[in-house]
């Protein structure tokens, strides 16, 4: 049997990868009510205990926002920032 056929094959892990805590806009707006979070940032979501302490957070588009929020997060995608904005709330992306 071939050399190429007898050894495991392994997957590739990628070193630099960065992985998020991915929260949708519907997501936000039942967390909003539930915590009394007005400022929606990973210092708010730890103390809270929804994420880790060294974890980054996403803000994805699905679902609806209501109330005017402010968002310091790692990530944003183009229709969740769409949405923030056009409630009358504010975004800045964190390093």
């Amino acid at each position: 049997m071939p050399i190429q056929r007898r050894i495991p094959k392994r997957g590739f892990s990628n070193i630099n990868r960065v992985e998020y805590k991915v929260f949708n806009l519907g997501q936000i707006e039942q967390l909003a009510e539930k915590y009394g979070i007005t400022e929606f940032t990973p210092e708010n979501l730890y103390i809270n205990g929804l994420i880790a302490q060294t974890d980054r957070v996403k803000i994805l588009g699905n679902g609806e926002l209501k109330s005017k929020l402010t968002f310091r997060v790692n990530a944003v995608s183009g229709k969740a920032k769409a949405a923030i904005e056009g409630v009358g709330g504010t975004v800045e992306i964190l390093k």
